[in-house]
């Protein structure tokens, strides 16, 4: 059911009078004295008048009058010329609706040589991808949940389908196929504070528990441990976690509302805790610093039972668009300011040519900027108004680094109690995490690691150079796997650290407290013929989803600034209702 109602008033309504319900039974209510006014069919249409932005947006779209504009009309606005900045998911995705409702007259700018943006796959050693010798070097994404049933992930899996559907019979590297993917494993390491078995190893996942609280003494240990109990189920019961997830499962759209209407993008883990009287020691035990939304949608993700990938790597996923984007997609394009100009309405997208040692540019009639705020702050930009103005240039992001081994074997598999997938964890120093790969389970032949996956320090680790941050890693897996990960090590490795990389400069939004209600309304908003889409513009941060989610509304946003009303329903119904639906 629509969270929305749009009163479509007749052109002979008088100026003035009161909305009334009736039923069966009369006149349930009436409303106070209303003015009515008659705007222009186009301004009344936008999404920023219809829709909801802190909910399903898409409602107001499903439940508008269709329209049939003379067909000259909807031909020059199908043959617009629409820029498309940056070649990562959310910019293929828009590119790839355009074209489903007939709108060709596109291009896509992309600063780097490949598509696909933080979507990056590292196959080792100059391997190809049969040869399962990779890692993923961009983010992780979450898959199903066989219990809970995660809709939002849903979409990923469409856009695979739709895709293969597009690239059957053609080369076999452009198909998407799922396979399991295993999250968590028992006999994983869970390497904290330096403990240790009695026999010296480090202790497993399914050790730790006992381990840790065989080592826990004195009375101000328990006297702590005490007080952070209390606050964590004070926490517990404000977020209602058991609720909040199963309602984030099944509609992420409308927990997000929810969240909205209770605070939780108001204040932070932290400011929570303090309010329940722990102090700061006993704060930063309980750890957390990130909004309450937060919380609750990570917490979703990662207590899923179930999980899928994409075999043999997912950069598979960005790669499927190839023959969508081909031929209309200008790679090493950076650029570095848009302009709008008043007295055409138009946009114009503008670079630095090294070639020509001069800026070029290229004009449109609108402009769709896929690309994260996190590398537009750097751009000249026409003057918004101060609040997006003010997203650009402050939306907080996360800086994650990322490095990955290989070894002669995957020797993980044949130590006594093997790890097949998983992630070990520690608090050593820029760690992190430490995940198997669970795609080739006793395969043999060299095997990869990610051997490091941290955010908090990120910053920190990207100062260091690339030789002194591998080292660091390749000796902290020593010492938690022992001799034998020195003796499989073969010197290969991969590293990224993504606030390094010009073309992303961090890896994922990270809104302050505050920021999130603050800007989501702008997103929605077309500002001088320039749309914002991105996962940073989506309700969450679960990157594909959101950056595939972020696309269908600025395509959706974009028709209905252009009178295709029939066009957005189009776009709606096959992306957003068809899985939201509970």
């Amino acid at each position: 059911m629509p969270s929305r109602f749009v009163w479509l008033t007749p052109q002979d309504a008088p100026t003035g009078g009161c909305l009334h319900a009736f039923s069966d039974l009369g006149v349930l209510g009436m409303s106070e004295p209303l003015e009515v006014g008659h705007d222009a069919m186009r301004k009344r249409n936008t999404l920023a008048a219809l829709n909801d932005p802190y909910g399903a947006w898409f409602d107001g779209v499903a439940y508008l009058q269709a329209k049939e504009p003379e067909a000259s009309f909807v031909a020059a606005k199908k043959n617009q010329k629409i820029g498309i900045v940056g070649g990562g998911m959310s910019g293929l995705m828009t590119a790839l609706l355009l074209d489903s409702v007939g709108i060709h007259n596109w291009e896509i700018s992309e600063s780097s040589q490949r598509i696909g943006g933080r979507l990056h796959t590292s196959y080792l050693n100059g391997t190809s991808p049969e040869d399962y010798q990779y890692q993923e070097m961009g983010l992780s994404y979450a898959g199903t949940n066989e219990t809970l049933e995660i809709q939002d992930h849903k979409l990923v899996f469409q856009v695979a389908d739709v895709l293969n559907e597009m690239n059957k019979g053609k080369d076999p590297a452009l198909q998407v196929n799922f396979v399991p993917w295993i999250q968590s494993n028992p006999n994983t390491y869970n390497y904290v504070e330096g403990l240790r078995n009695a026999d010296g190893t480090v202790p497993r996942r399914s050790q730790y528990a006992k381990l840790r609280a065989n080592t826990t003494t004195g009375a101000t240990a328990v006297e702590s441990s005490e007080k952070q109990e209390a606050a964590e189920e004070a926490l517990e019961h404000f977020i209602d976690y058991e609720g909040n997830y199963e309602l984030s499962a099944k509609n992420i759209f409308k927990a997000h509302k929810q969240a909205i209407e209770e605070g939780l993008h108001s204040f932070s883990e932290l400011q929570f805790l303090r309010s329940q009287g722990l102090g700061w020691n006993e704060t930063s035990a309980v750890g957390g610093t990130g909004t309450l939304w937060d919380d609750i949608y990570d917490g979703v993700y990662f207590s899923a039972t179930s999980w899928k990938t994409i075999d043999k790597g997912l950069t598979r996923l960005a790669e499927a668009f190839h023959p969508v984007v081909d031929g209309k997609i200008t790679y090493g394009r950076r650029v570095n300011k848009l302009s709008y100009d008043e007295s055409t309405k138009k946009t114009s997208v503008h670079w630095w040519d090294q070639a020509t040692s001069k800026t070029e540019k290229k004009t449109y009639d609108k402009t769709i900027v896929a690309v994260p705020f996190s590398v537009a702050r750097l751009w000249r930009l026409p003057k918004f108004n101060p609040v997006i103005t003010e997203a650009i240039t402050g939306l907080g992001y996360s800086y994650a680094c990322k490095v990955a081994l290989l070894y002669k074997t995957r020797f993980w598999e044949h130590i006594e109690n093997p790890i097949f997938g998983g992630c070990s964890s520690t608090d050593l120093p820029g760690i992190g995490s430490i995940c198997y790969p669970a795609y080739n389970i006793n395969g043999t032949g060299p095997g990869a690691m990610l051997a490091s996956y941290a955010t908090p320090t990120g910053p920190s680790l990207q100062s260091l150079s690339e030789a002194d941050h591998v080292g660091m890693v390749v000796e902290a897996m020593n010492e938690i796997h022992g001799e034998i990960a020195a003796k499989e090590y073969t010197g290969e490795y991969d590293r990224i650290c993504w606030g390094l990389d010009p073309h992303q400069a961090g890896s994922w939004a990270s809104p302050y407290a505050g920021q999130h209600e603050r800007y989501m309304p702008e997103y929605h908003t077309t500002h001088l013929n320039h749309i914002f889409v991105g996962e940073h513009t989506s309700v969450n941060h679960a990157w594909i989803f959101s950056a595939l989610e972020s696309a269908t509304r600025g395509v959706v946003q974009s028709l209905l600034d252009d009178g295709l009303v029939d066009e957005a329903k189009m776009v709606v119904n096959k992306w957003m209702a068809r899985w939201i639906s509970v």
